[in-house]
């Protein structure tokens, strides 16, 4: 057959559009498809303009800068945070291991991984925006309502509540509308809203991006993104000490595999300098 007659790299491609790490984005198609490697994402980020490329996901040690685990994934955000979720788990179920903090770049603080880390009783250093003081000028913003847990209700300037049906938009959000009578008589609504009644949108992990904020303001914060710098350091010695700049093989598994032989030769370079450290000298009297 036409199949039995392809040659493997054939044979591979065809099996990557079909197989569990197809390039399929439930929101919208990818921009462009790999000729020879159809896992891989297209991508503008670093400094290259366009590339066809994968991401290399480090778990560490931040106190000590050993690689605890790896993981390739598309040069995708949404995959990048699974990913974390991924090695978080398999690092607990395999060392016994489980941080106390998780320290991150702001791409990494999506309400739905923000909301994940504060359920599993980890303390999420990682940059939040504070969306709640963007509006139009001179209107009320989210953070003028005041938001009531007990009755999950916002309250509003002129002392009304908004109501939620509790239908989760997009897997996310949830609204929160005024009564329309309150809003017709209110004299505060030129500064309020144009529309008939106020509505306000929160996340449903709103709680878990108000405790993270509340973290961006203590010393251990700080400490985290300090060091958080060693994760840097690590992606730099990949690319310029080991030359790391392309991968040799295709799909999803061959980066896993060049991933995970990087990690290993950092780690024992990190060995090696620690184990070569001469013995303090002994005191004289």
């Amino acid at each position: 057959t036409e199949a039995e007659q392809a040659r493997r790299p054939v044979q591979a491609y065809l099996a990557a559009l079909e197989g569990d790490e197809a390039p399929i984005n439930p929101k919208q198609k990818p921009k462009a498809l790999s000729p020879s490697d159809p896992a891989a994402a297209w991508t503008t980020r670093g400094r290259h303009k366009v590339m066809f490329g994968y991401s290399l996901n480090y778990l560490i040690d931040m106190e000590n800068a050993v690689i605890l685990d790896v993981e390739a994934t598309p040069t995708r955000i949404s995959k990048e945070v699974a990913a974390t979720e991924t090695m978080i788990e398999r690092t607990e179920e395999r060392f016994a291991l489980k941080p106390r903090h998780l320290a991150g770049d702001v791409a990494y603080g999506t309400g739905e991984m923000l909301g994940w880390l504060v359920d599993r009783d980890i303390a999420p250093h990682i940059p939040v925006w504070d969306q709640s003081k963007v509006g139009a000028e001179g209107r009320f913003t989210r953070a003028d309502f005041n938001y009531d847990p007990e009755r999950d209700v916002y309250v509003c300037p002129g002392g009304k509540t908004l109501r939620s049906s509790g239908t989760v938009l997009d897997g996310t959000t949830l609204k929160y509308i005024a009564r329309r009578s309150d809003c017709e008589r209110c004299p505060l609504k030129p500064r309020c809203t144009k529309g008939r009644e106020r509505r306000l949108s929160r996340d449903i992990n709103e709680e878990a991006r108000d405790h993270t904020r509340a973290l961006m303001e203590t010393e251990a914060y700080r400490q985290s993104a300090a060091r958080r710098k060693r994760i840097e350091a690590l992606f730099g010695d990949a690319k310029r000490n080991l030359g790391f700049s392309r991968l040799r093989l295709r799909g999803l598994t061959g980066a896993r595999d060049e991933f995970l032989l990087t990690a290993i030769v950092q780690n024992l370079k990190r060995l090696i300098a620690h184990a070569t450290i001469p013995p303090p000298a002994p005191e004289t009297a």
